[in-house]
């Protein structure tokens, strides 16, 4: 293995300092101790919407520059990766000038507020030949990665159902203010969070062929401000409930909700086989839980994430000791660095994120027209 000092260096552009902004920060700040990753990452430069917010964040999380305008950073030549964490409607334009900058873009989800905005990013990404990568991190736990590999090995036959889950209550109060993902030009739980399940069912069973969804928003008005007395109507749903044709033959299902009251995580889903069964639930995300039809007519055995599910070994080398929410945006970043060096990445790009917005604006209209709608593509 190379020290430090003798892999090259590239420097990231952060832009948003809030929730994933402070995830991905801690990412790049660990990655290189834990993978032998082919550039270390030097946290350049931060970008938020005032000045005061731009030198706290660069203050709080390790950057050596800040800046209020996004395009500063874009612009700026020691930057070689854009990480966006800015407010959905904003992932375009920040992207696009990113790309024409010749920068990897690394972007949270969902990739942009419609499928022919997120066509655009990535069309324009392919035929500028950067490295795209957009955070579907839950995929990165190892056991996600498991339950692929027994999947693709047979282990429970052919699959013939998927039914999932993505339940949060950050949104369960009807005094839970508006923010960008009430905006209805790109928020709702669906887009939000469905996007997460919309991406787990596509990464572990395969393409969405066609769908029937029906959308609801359970709170008609929520307060325009936290605190405030005046209150704005809700045109985005609470929850989405779809039923799924997949490409494969299998069919399925998804929830979508972030007004589950009770629920922090529970991003979860059972697979049905014809020789067994895999489930998973995000609230025990170091559990996977699998039936094998020959097996014992015990039921379910669980499967405890270890050294033997890579890359868990990079944190611990013992089993039982358990890997966390920032650890999968480890992972992450260290498949984001290996494909900005020109290696293999198992990470979702712009054009896989460009069919899971597919998916979701399928689901949408299908609400709409009350009938079964063909996913795009």
């Amino acid at each position: 293995m190379q020290s430090l000092d003798d892999r090259p260096h590239v420097g990231i552009g952060l832009v948003g300092s809030g929730f994933m902004g402070r995830c991905q920060a801690n990412a790049f700040a660990s990655v290189a101790g834990l993978f032998d990753v082919p550039v270390v990452p030097v946290k350049s430069v931060i970008a938020d919407a005032t000045p005061q917010l731009a030198m706290k964040a660069a203050r709080d999380l390790g950057f050596e520059r800040f800046t209020e305008d996004w395009h500063d950073l874009v612009e700026d030549d020691s930057i070689g990766i854009v990480a966006i964490t800015a407010p959905n409607v904003l992932h375009e334009p920040i992207a696009l000038a990113a790309i024409a900058a010749g920068k990897t873009v690394y972007c949270e989800k969902p990739l942009s507020t419609t499928a022919d905005s997120a066509r655009v990013m990535a069309e324009a990404a392919e035929a500028a030949g950067v490295v795209t990568s957009v955070a579907f991190g839950f995929i990165h736990n190892p056991l996600i990665r498991f339950a692929r590999h027994l999947i693709r090995d047979g282990e429970i036959g052919e699959v013939t159902g998927f039914r999932g889950r993505h339940a949060e209550n950050y949104m369960a109060s009807p005094d839970a203010p508006h923010s960008f993902r009430t905006d209805p030009a790109g928020g709702g739980a669906l887009a939000d969070i469905g996007s997460h399940i919309l991406c787990l069912a596509r990464f572990l069973v395969g393409p969405v062929s066609e769908v029937m969804g029906e959308q609801r928003t359970i709170f008609p008005t929520r307060p325009i401000a936290a605190g405030s007395a005046d209150r704005a109507p809700v045109d985005v749903d609470d929850m989405t409930s779809a039923l799924l044709r997949f490409d494969t033959g299998a069919t399925g299902s998804i929830e979508a909700n972030w007004a589950a009251t009770g629920r922090t995580l529970d991003l979860s889903f059972e697979i049905t086989g014809t020789h067994g069964a895999i489930h998973f639930s995000q609230e025990r995300m170091n559990e996977l839980h699998l039936y094998r039809a020959a097996g014992p007519a015990s039921g379910f055995t669980k499967i405890e994430s270890g050294p033997e599910h890579p890359p868990y070994g990079q944190f611990c080398p013992a089993p039982g000791h358990q890997l966390g929410f920032n650890d999968l945006k480890v992972i992450e970043v260290a498949e984001l660095l290996t494909a900005h060096s020109g290696g293999p990445s198992r990470a979702p790009d712009f054009r896989e994120a460009l069919n899971v917005q597919l998916t979701v604006d399928a689901i949408s209209v299908s609400s709409r027209n009350k009938s079964w709608v063909a996913v795009g593509n």
